[in-house]
């Protein structure tokens, strides 16, 4: 299996002070897996390439299985491992170039803070969600993509596409986060590791991805694939990650379909729940049935503008657009809308939902749009239902008075349905030492949550009922909870 790292920035030989490893010579490391081997294809003013080569020992490998690793497949004399950049690919990245990793450098300090033009590339890698699924991982950390789906056969194209990809990385990035990059997703992306994962594990990532992995919109999948989905360890490392923030929250309980679109469907996310359980099971884990409280929210959210009618939904404060992919896999709503304050959110978005890819009858139905809730925008009339799931709490206290005008004053659709955390509930969080994301302004209770509810319902003319969306605790309340705001058809 082989890495290619190119760099065009002159002196592009540079890249050998950063790696440690002289363009000069070739050096072999011994890996328990086979032989690593660094050398330099080219070498000049212009252009550098690196090149790791792994020489897999598959006899060696396979003999090895019974001493540790989780892979059946290294059980079997013929694998893809030798072939294939896999986890063992990455162990090796992580030895040989350990120290370029940690981005120090004592002939030239000053290296390793500069982003340079590279070029990463990895001839054949296993990717179980497809070309897709490098887009998600390695677009929003600046790279620009290029992911081939391999074909099973070149000589038999009938026979389609096989389950490895061509990955070509382009950016300015710095060389240590290229490595770290490429360390913590390489095993993602096969979804696999060669060794037994244990809680040092959970260290590795949070070193590996530090600068990066905790604002990444898909760090759920990656904390879960890197730690070979064991939820414990998992849970530990969000919550090391995002201080247990909302999104943190989404992930203290396993995701139904981290790898469907948002608008799969409430059967799709059932049948991944419970494959997922069969592979737990089958890996002598526990089986988890439980479902994660964002789906439960979404759920609840979605069951509500049901029951309630709704043909046309505006979601303020869309975020990544999962509400709104599922509204779209509803054809009962005629019009939806997300809207957010956020320009990077909102670019996420369209690409979750694959907004270049949509069908014209489903792309017809929908509107996104940056906007603000403390200012009156027409755009935000003409809706049956708006929603404000998660979103009240991080609007400055001073400020609500603005949105309730906006929302409620101005836009006056007949419904509003609004969620926000039950600050009662987090002592059932064991690692929560503060609120739930540290861009919470803050957290209510039920009873200032109803309160504030009700103050805005009296002066706006609606009418408000409660909801507990997840488990209703007989001491703290429900995780979530949530209001339904009905207008009334006097006002």
């Amino acid at each position: 299996m082989l890495l290619t790292i190119t760099n065009t920035a002159r002196p592009a030989t540079d890249l050998g002070f950063l790696l440690h490893k002289h363009p000069a010579r070739v050096q072999e490391f011994r890996q328990s897996s086979g032989t690593a081997t660094v050398f330099y294809p080219e070498a000049g003013e212009e252009r550098c390439t690196a090149a790791l080569l792994l020489e897999i020992d598959p006899v060696a490998l396979a003999r090895a299985r019974g001493k540790g690793s989780p892979d059946f497949s290294l059980s079997q004399y013929v694998n893809d491992r030798p072939y294939a950049a896999s986890s063992l690919l990455a162990v090796a990245l992580g030895e040989v170039f350990r120290t370029a990793r940690a981005g120090r450098c004592t002939a030239r300090p000053e290296l390793p803070g500069t982003a340079l033009p590279l070029e990463l590339t990895l001839p054949a890698l296993p990717c179980r969600g497809g070309p897709d699924l490098a887009h998600r991982l390695f677009e929003p950390l600046g790279w620009e993509v290029e992911a081939r789906a391999l074909p099973l056969d070149e000589g038999f194209p009938e026979w389609g596409e096989s389950r490895y990809v061509r990955l070509v990385l382009r950016g300015t990035v710095r060389v240590a986060d290229a490595l770290n990059h490429l360390y913590v997703l390489l095993p993602v992306l096969d979804d696999g590791k060669h060794y037994w994962i244990a809680p040092d594990e959970v260290d590795k990532l949070i070193r590996a991805g530090e600068g990066w992995l905790r604002g990444h919109p898909e760090r759920g999948l990656i904390t879960r694939r890197y730690l070979g989905r064991r939820w414990s360890l998992a849970r530990t490392a969000l919550a090391r990650l995002a201080e247990l923030g909302d999104e943190t929250e989404e992930h203290l309980e396993p995701a139904l379909a981290e790898d469907a679109p948002p608008e799969a469907t409430a059967a799709d996310e059932a049948a991944a729940a419970e494959a997922e359980a069969e592979g737990a099971e089958a890996a002598g884990e526990p089986e988890v049935k439980v479902r994660s409280l964002s789906v439960r929210r979404r759920e609840a959210v979605l069951g509500k503008l049901t029951e309630l009618g709704a043909a046309s939904v505006i979601d303020l404060g869309c975020g990544q657009g999962e509400l709104v992919g599922a509204l779209l896999s509803r054809p009962a709503f005629a019009r939806v809308a997300g809207m957010d304050v956020s320009p990077l959110a909102l670019t996420i978005a369209a690409r979750r939902l694959r907004l270049d890819r949509m069908p014209d009858a489903r792309r017809a139905r929908l509107t996104l749009f940056q906007g603000a809730l403390t200012y009156t925008d027409k755009r935000l009339s003409g809706y049956d239902a708006a929603v404000l799931m998660e979103v009240i709490e991080h609007v400055d206290p001073p400020r609500l008075a603005a949105l309730e005008r906006v929302v409620f004053g101005h836009a006056r659709p007949r419904h509003v349905v609004v969620t926000t955390p039950n600050v009662e509930y987090n002592v059932r969080y064991a690692f929560l030492t503060g609120l739930r994301h540290p861009d919470h302004r803050f957290e209510w209770t039920r009873a200032e949550f109803a309160a504030w509810a009700r103050r805005v319902a009296a002066e706006h003319g609606y009418a408000v009922a409660f909801e507990p969306v997840g488990d209703d605790d007989p001491e703290v309340g429900p995780p979530t909870q949530m209001g339904v705001f009905i207008r009334d058809q006097r006002s």
